[in-house]
């Protein structure tokens, strides 16, 4: 009995092996470019390296796939080059014969996408998933709405003119008040001002005392 299991699941893993291959309907080619993106602190690819890359496609693909069990040994690898270059096909948890469609495992990738980057310290476009559009970016969503911005501006123009008025008017009125007494003395030197006669013509001027007839003002 325990030789005939062993004896599937080798048979599984080379049917695995035999679908994975460049330009399979199911699989995906991966290219990075670590040294691109890292330069000197660059790290070097290895066993290790490609089960993290395999475990990380595993939890995307449990991620989108709710309910299924994915594990390292669904994700199946071939065609790995030194230039970090590979093929993988996704088996089924349920049923390793069963390949997953590649519009499911491109959802899965597109899902976890940063996860994934982020693993391998990379980008979209030194981790590449070929015919895998890159992630766009989350859209920048303001703290608050540009029209409340505008209307705020507004209103506060308006605050602005209608402060700007009622301190003027303050103002000039101020300058009234502080104009009346000024304009009061003015009128009281009007009165001290006499109407002289000359050559038949009034005229305004001030009265001189020593011109008047009077006796008490000329006498010596």
């Amino acid at each position: 009995m325990l030789d005939k299991i062993l004896f599937l699941l080798c048979l599984a893993s080379a049917l695995a092996d035999e679908r994975c291959m460049p330009d399979t309907p199911h699989g995906f080619q991966v290219r990075l470019s670590i040294k691109t993106a890292l330069g000197d602190e660059a790290y070097a690819w290895n066993e290790n390296e490609m089960f993290l890359f395999r475990a990380t496609l595993a939890f995307a693909m449990r991620n989108h796939m709710t309910g299924q069990q994915f594990n390292v040994s669904n994700i199946v690898v071939c065609d790995e080059t030194e230039r970090v270059s590979f093929w993988f096909i996704v088996t089924s948890p349920l049923d390793t014969s069963q390949l997953i469609d590649q519009e499911n495992v491109e959802a899965a990738i597109r899902r976890s996408r940063n996860r994934i980057n982020s693993a391998f310290l990379l980008t979209d476009k030194t981790l590449e998933f070929v015919d895998i559009l890159p992630t766009l970016g989350t859209p920048y969503v303001h703290p608050t709405p540009p029209w409340l911005i505008a209307f705020g501006v507004v209103m506060g123009a308006v605050g602005a003119g209608i402060i700007i008025m009622l301190v003027s008017s303050a103002v000039q009125k101020k300058l009234k008040t502080n104009k009346k007494p000024q304009d009061k003395d003015e009128d009281d030197e009007e009165e001290t001002r006499v109407k002289t006669m000359e050559n038949g013509v009034a005229r305004d001027g001030v009265y001189n005392m020593s011109f008047s007839e009077d006796e008490r003002f000329t006498a010596m």
